[in-house]
């Protein structure tokens, strides 16, 4: 697990530890607490799921507001704490060479990427009772980092949506790995932007996805352990080159999985 803080509440009937998160408190930060049992959670006024020993994850995106509050319920009362997010500072890639109907489809593919961008929601959704998320994240392929989360993609001079993944370029049919246990809710081989396309659940509305895949070794069902081949590195979908798209959700909410595994040496 990640370095951990503590917020000692001293009022509301709360003990002296009754919350405590880890995780870096940065825009597109998952981060990971735990109460006492019991105890009931929101984040800016919405429930959070809580496990039966206190366990809970919040995530938040790339723009997120620097400026949010929990609040922890129990039979005593109420206390709210604020939870205060540093600022970051994105890249801009511009990449040159893509196949022009990638960069402005045309209408004969709207429904397919609709069709696509549905699947991809459906199995983000999942909010699972697994504690998979607990785990310390390891990176799911070896190579060398050439995407980096929340940078500003400009195709052929067009400018795009942010990029929400780590990208790990590598050969075709480089290793990918389970960065921690899960459960598969997707693969998809050929969508029409990101091509392979695989989605492992980690519980409590955490999911990991895996992109430009030329191969799953895995199907919608299957238990995945940490570090259990599932895939294969591909150049399907929208890419320049064989790479690993890796991006981490909670829920609707995308989170940079370079802040779940430890540095590249």
């Amino acid at each position: 697990m990640p370095k951990r803080w503590l917020l000692c509440v001293l009022l509301g009937g709360f003990s002296a530890q009754a919350l405590e998160l880890s995780g870096p408190k940065v825009q597109g930060t998952l981060l990971r607490g735990e109460v006492a049992p019991g105890t009931q959670v929101a984040l800016n006024g919405e429930a959070v799921k809580v496990s039966a020993e206190g366990k809970f994850v919040i995530g938040f995106g790339r723009d997120a507001a620097l400026e949010n509050t929990l609040t922890l319920t129990d039979e005593k009362g109420k206390q709210q704490w604020p939870v205060m997010l540093s600022a970051r500072e994105y890249n801009v890639q511009r990449i040159e060479g893509v196949a022009q109907k990638y960069v402005s489809p045309p209408a004969s593919v709207t429904e397919r990427i609709a069709k696509d961008n549905r699947q991809i929601a459906k199995a983000r959704a999942v909010n699972s009772d697994r504690l998979d998320f607990w785990q310390s994240f390891i990176w799911p392929a070896q190579g060398r980092v050439s995407g980096v989360y929340g940078s500003q993609r400009v195709f052929n001079g067009v400018p795009k949506r942010p990029h929400f993944g780590l990208d790990v370029a590598g050969p075709v049919g480089t290793d990918v790995v389970a960065p921690a246990d899960g459960v598969v809710t997707l693969f998809v081989p050929d969508m029409y932007y990101s091509g392979g396309t695989l989605i492992v659940d980690h519980g409590y509305g955490v999911s990991s996805t895996f992109i430009h895949l030329s191969k799953s070794l895995v199907n919608a069902g299957d238990e995945v352990k940490q570090g259990q081949k599932i895939a294969e590195i591909g150049k399907t979908g929208r890419a320049t080159g064989p790479h690993l798209d890796w991006r981490i959700n909670w829920f609707g909410e995308r989170i940079d999985p370079g802040l779940l595994v430890p540095p590249r040496q």
